[in-house]
């Protein structure tokens, strides 16, 4: 993967939660003005002032340059005709492609299909996640759909709407439960989501990854002191939402001694061989035996993507530190099967 692969994010998050009015003032941002926005009906962005031209029936182009096109068949189809068109001066040429997927959708099919499909891994790679949230429905949307959950889980950015409504606002029940789901993704309100904030800084990109490691660290540790003296074990803060239909944990393990780089991955495929349904999302900076940098590994169930090298360490801190999101898995069995058989000791 290159500086030339092409980042794809995925906008998602559950019925009625606001992201296509996120998606609305978005497209209309100079940020966007070379982007390629791949959504399921023109109508439903109400785009008709900001339209220039039809470049084909399933392709507009806004007038800041935007390109806009719906998801007619696949999205590997889809993907494919956008490099293509582009590749032939038919469309303008775009640096980013935002998806914005349906309100039940699951996002990990999406980066699946950049993983496997043979035409988008070569010129595309995984952007951010970006998940909208209700402050006003979200407890009921997460009793009542694991989708909720899911999406919340699997998320980079999370940012929440409707705040504005609320008798009483606060965030702090709010982010308790986001974070019961998510411990490291930024949690934003609406009114600061701007495009750069939102997609501009990645674990993929070799320009920003470096950052983004950094923030997410930031996020979690910050997170771990929070629930300091209720319980958590320093290296394991397991916690779980009694309202989700399957409980969802967030384990957090540090190692402060280098691991076994091949003990490691046998033991991240065999848990993702026998429950990769269950991992939601794992992300992690480890101190591999006998290398002098981190290696980062990020994934969403079954799907792991190719291990990042950063240049140093963040903050001269060269502990381990891996967080798994996992639903139905019981947090300690988790933990010491992996200091046990994964190459880390605690």
């Amino acid at each position: 993967m290159t500086a030339d692969h092409i980042p794809v994010n995925i906008l998602s998050g559950f019925l009625g939660s606001g992201k296509t009015s996120l998606l609305r003032g978005l497209v209309s941002s100079p940020a966007l003005a070379k982007a390629a926005v791949i959504i399921n009906e023109f109508g439903e962005l109400g785009l008709d002032h900001y339209l220039v031209e039809s470049v084909e029936e399933d392709m507009i182009l806004l007038q800041n340059g935007c390109i806009c096109c719906n998801i007619r068949e696949d999205l590997g189809q889809a993907l494919r005709q956008l490099h293509e068109r582009r590749m032939e001066g038919t469309i303008p040429p775009f640096d980013r492609v935002v998806i914005e997927t349906t309100g039940l959708a699951d996002p990990v099919p999406v980066l699946a299909t950049l993983r496997h499909d043979p035409i988008a891994r070569h010129h595309f790679r995984a952007g951010n996640v970006i998940v909208t949230v209700d402050a006003v429905n979200y407890p009921r949307h997460l009793s009542d759909s694991p989708e909720a959950a899911k999406q919340i889980a699997v998320a980079d950015r999370l940012v929440v709407t409707k705040r504005d409504l609320l008798a009483q606002p606060s965030s702090d029940a709010e982010t308790i439960a986001l974070r019961q789901l998510n411990g490291v993704a930024p949690i934003i309100d609406i009114t600061q989501a701007d495009a750069a904030t939102l997609f501009a800084q990645d674990a993929f990109d070799p320009e920003t990854r470096q950052q983004e490691v950094a923030a997410w660290l930031a996020s979690e540790e910050a997170d771990h002191h929070d629930h300091a003296g209720h319980g958590h074990h320093a290296h394991d803060h397991g916690r779980q939402h009694s309202d989700l239909h399957d409980s969802v944990q967030t384990v957090s393990v540090i190692s402060e001694t280098p691991i076994d780089w091949a003990a490691f991955g046998i033991w991240l495929s065999m848990l993702l061989h026998r429950h990769g349904d269950k991992v939601l999302r794992v992300k992690g900076i480890l101190n591999v035996r006998g290398a002098e940098t981190p290696v980062v590994i990020n994934g969403v169930q079954h799907l792991i993507h190719p291990p990042v090298h950063l240049e140093s360490w963040p903050e001269g801190d060269r502990r381990s530190k891996l967080v798994f999101i996992a639903r139905g898995i019981e947090a300690e069995s988790l933990r010491q099967s992996l200091l046990r058989f994964g190459g880390i000791k605690g």
